[in-house]
């Protein structure tokens, strides 16, 4: 397990934060787009489209923890149901995955389309950021920038997911400058080893996922329970595993979507779900598990063509997620804690992180 010398980044600001700045804003568009065109504004059953943005942070969690999944944001927009031809001034989202078919589904089973439109920046880190040599049996630096493209199509109590998601990972991704900056408002001290990050290398995922909910007496304004079961599977250069596991939901008005966990790469399902008209108060806790077969993880293998650092990752690694949502009228808050399985050999502690999301149907 070597590396090559990578050299330091550069931290000035370059063209690559004009493209991150770009992408950002293009994240941002259909919501605004939506919000404008007033695209979604049918009845109160209406399945409307949302936003959702989310921090993820190993401070967050349990164990208080500065290593290994170090720092997550994300921005997502779904959109309103696409396949609705009473929606006809809803903008034209990206046509990746599923395209419309038919206005229903099998029996009684209406069917809607959704669009969505993410972009993600993560930070893995070794547990020792006080060392300028390459800790050989720890996990790699690594930034990643990711923009996601994809399609989620409902059928009753039936989710499909298929997603694209572009992007780079190393030095290119700017992890280092968004680690050092983090760290010098709340003056910690600065990590000394990202010389040692992975290299540049475009990255490519695929993701297909498939989802069932099953009601366990949630109707009316009523405590209640639900059971979302989901399987699916990745394939790409960032990432290749397969996965199951279920998530178990207990409270008053229990949303009509398909999950609050927001582990897995589909992510936000709780955008797909009637929420036109309502302006009363709802929460919830939940808690899930997740299995998953891992045969490719960029952030613990190494960059695909070059030589980098690398660790012996494990074939299994489990989640567990559990948390508190509350939600009045378009908003929607959570708060999550994450428990994670080892993913290498010789990893000191199980990885532990929180997370913190706001949402709001548009």
């Amino acid at each position: 397990m070597g590396s090559k010398g990578l050299g330091c980044y550069p931290a000035r600001i370059d063209m690559r934060m004009h493209g991150l700045s770009a992408l950002l804003l293009l994240s941002l568009w259909p919501s605004q787009a939506m919000a404008a065109d007033g695209c979604g504004e049918g009845g109160s059953d209406a399945v409307r489209g949302a936003w959702d943005l989310r921090w993820d942070n190993d401070a967050f969690g349990s164990a208080s923890q500065d290593r290994g999944y170090s720092n997550g944001m994300v921005i997502a927009a779904v959109s309103a149901d696409v396949a609705d031809p009473a929606q006809p001034s809803c903008p034209r989202w990206p046509a990746i995955g599923s395209r419309p078919r038919a206005a229903t589904g099998g029996p009684g089973q209406d069917v809607s389309l959704h669009r969505l439109i993410a972009l993600r920046h993560d930070i893995y880190t070794p547990a020792d950021k006080t060392r300028t040599d390459l800790i050989e049996d720890d996990r790699p630096y690594v930034g990643a920038l990711l923009l996601s493209l994809g399609t989620y199509r409902r059928e009753g109590e039936r989710l499909r997911v298929d997603q694209w998601r572009f992007g780079m990972v190393g030095p290119s991704a700017r992890g280092e400058q968004v680690q050092n900056a983090v760290h010098r408002v709340i003056g910690v001290r600065l990590p000394q080893g990202w010389q040692h990050q992975l290299r540049d290398e475009p990255v490519l995922q695929w993701v297909h996922e498939r989802l069932r909910r099953w009601h366990g007496g949630t109707h009316g304004d009523a405590l209640g329970w639900d059971a979302i079961g989901h399987a699916g599977a990745s394939l790409g250069n960032f990432a290749t595993h397969a996965n199951a596991g279920v998530e178990w939901r207990w409270g008053w008005r229990l949303p009509d979507d398909f999950g609050s966990s927001s582990q897995r790469p589909g992510q936000p399902y709780g955008a797909v779900a009637p929420t036109a008209g309502r302006r009363d108060w709802r929460w919830h806790l939940f808690v899930g598990v997740e299995g998953r077969w891992v045969l490719r993880d960029i952030t613990l293998d190494g960059n695909t063509f070059k030589s980098s650092h690398r660790v012996d990752k494990r074939p299994f690694v489990a989640d567990l997620g559990y948390g508190l949502v509350v939600a009045h009228g378009h908003w929607r808050y959570t708060l999550a804690q994450y428990q994670r399985s080892r993913e290498f050999d010789g990893q000191a502690e199980r990885p532990s992180f929180g997370s913190i999301s706001v949402s709001r149907a548009f």
